[in-house]
């Protein structure tokens, strides 16, 4: 277990954590933490951790790329001294480059993702006990298809990034895989991004294991 007692875990990323989060902190009464997986992470951290009164804060942002983490850390990140990190982010970088082909400013790409994850790591690191990364996903079986190879791509930056700075890291992408050898992204995904509780519950469980947090 990652988590020890009183511990601030902050979860940032877009639409996929955002969910209709409270605005301008994602935590408090009546739902503040939305209804995305961090709500059910949140969730299930309080029942089956208790005495560890752990703070959850989610400040996701729909639409949210990497460099608009980069323009936000400060104020939704650092200001509000987090002990845990979990990023989730990068499936815009990729999406606009195919729902927006003739914005190329929309657009991100591998190497600034990078570049701007890597900054984000070097700054945060030595003010937080740690950061849990989260590999971006597309709802896509075949590997082939030009977004899923784009999003893999992302995907191995995240993990490189992770084994280099020690961190622990979820392969969301490798989670879909699994799920839809027994059935079909749209069962879960009409655009084969954004989940319905399925979905969300299967994003918790995996950010669960990765911390070592089940308990019987």
């Amino acid at each position: 277990m990652l988590f020890e007692k009183n511990e601030t875990l902050l979860f940032i990323g877009d639409s996929i954590s955002d969910f209709d989060r409270k605005r301008p902190v994602g935590e408090g009464l009546f739902n503040a933490w939305g209804t995305s997986w961090v709500a059910d992470a949140g969730a299930y951290l309080t029942c089956a951790w208790p005495e560890l009164n752990l703070r959850v804060i989610n400040m996701g942002i729909s639409g949210n790329q990497i460099r608009d983490l980069k323009d936000r850390w400060q104020t939704d990140v650092l200001d509000l001294k987090p002990d845990w990190v979990t990023v989730l982010i990068g499936i815009n970088d990729v999406w606009r480059v195919f729902d927006s082909p003739t914005m190329p400013e929309t657009h991100g790409s591998p190497e600034a993702y990078e570049a701007v994850y890597r900054e984000l790591l070097e700054t945060t690191l030595p003010r937080v006990k740690g950061m849990v990364l989260m590999t971006p996903y597309f709802m896509e079986p075949n590997r082939k298809d030009p977004m899923r190879a784009m999003m893999d791509q992302l995907g191995d930056i995240v993990k490189k990034l992770a084994a280099e700075y020690h961190q622990p890291c979820v392969d969301l992408q490798q989670a879909w895989d699994a799920l839809f050898e027994h059935m079909h992204p749209c069962s879960i995904a009409w655009d084969r991004i954004h989940p319905n509780h399925i979905g969300h519950v299967l994003i918790a469980r995996e950010f669960i294991r990765t911390c070592g947090a089940q308990r019987e």
